[in-house]
């Protein structure tokens, strides 16, 4: 299928949005992934990022901007965030734990629903928290399908390395104890679009003690079934 609208400069714009769509990218990755030559992509970028579409990481790595959570916020049309209550209170019925969502912004992730535990202790994480990329099941599940240079990059500093995320792509889910904060455990898996690009993390969370020894086995049968929901709820019908 042709996707040129017959303007070039927007089109090609949109090229540079759909590459950072996966992630921080430099320059030089830009230019890998979009095909455009190298004035150009720096051109693009440098003028999405003067509309507030595209901004820098601490690495003065080129991502996704503000603007575009701010325009679907507008719109009403943040399908992730609109599915995401009844698919987090039943994955929080099913495990007895909190659990959230979160999506990449830049070096954090942000938690962008929730379903607390109604009784007992919690791991309460608040709708809007912005958290480290550098630890946690759900950070995990975000880096570990990054392309292998970007990769490289991400696990500077985290407290999980390669041999961890190559665990969480063969079974296709996280899960930690005390890596993002003593006593604490989580279970993380994908939530992928359409194109089968990672766009969000499902995760419960809890005391570790509660979680047990292995938290994987406990939980990741639901949270695995909680991504392919948001998975199916996000893909157009027919």
């Amino acid at each position: 299928m042709d996707k040129s609208s017959g303007v070039g400069v927007l089109d090609k714009a949109v090229l540079v949005l759909d590459a950072l769509e996966a992630g921080p990218a430099s320059l030089a990755q830009l230019v890998t992934t979009t095909g455009l030559a190298r004035p150009t992509a720096h051109r693009l970028a440098v003028a999405l990022e003067h509309h507030r579409l595209v901004s820098r990481d601490l690495q003065g790595r080129f991502v996704l901007g503000a603007r575009h959570a701010e325009l679907a916020a507008a719109a009403g049309e943040d399908r992730l965030v609109a599915v995401a209550g009844p698919l987090l209170t039943a994955l929080r019925d099913a495990t007895g734990e909190s659990a959230q969502l979160y999506r990449r912004h830049g070096e954090h992730r942000v938690c962008i629903a929730a379903a607390e535990r109604l009784h007992g202790l919690r791991d309460t994480v608040p709708v809007g928290s912005s958290m480290t990329m550098h630890a946690g099941s759900a950070a995990q599940v975000l880096v570990a399908w990054d392309d292998p240079e970007r990769l490289s990059v991400e696990l500077l500093g985290s407290r999980f390395d390669a041999s961890v995320l190559s665990g969480v792509r063969r079974r296709g889910w996280a899960h930690s104890s005390g890596e993002r904060e003593a006593g604490v455990a989580s279970v993380s898996a994908p939530v992928r679009g359409p194109s089968g690009r990672v766009l969000a993390a499902v995760s419960v969370s809890g005391p570790a003690e509660r979680f047990g020894r292995h938290p994987g086995r406990r939980h990741a049968d639901a949270v695995l079934s909680t991504a392919a929901a948001f998975t199916a709820a996000l893909t157009p019908a027919g």
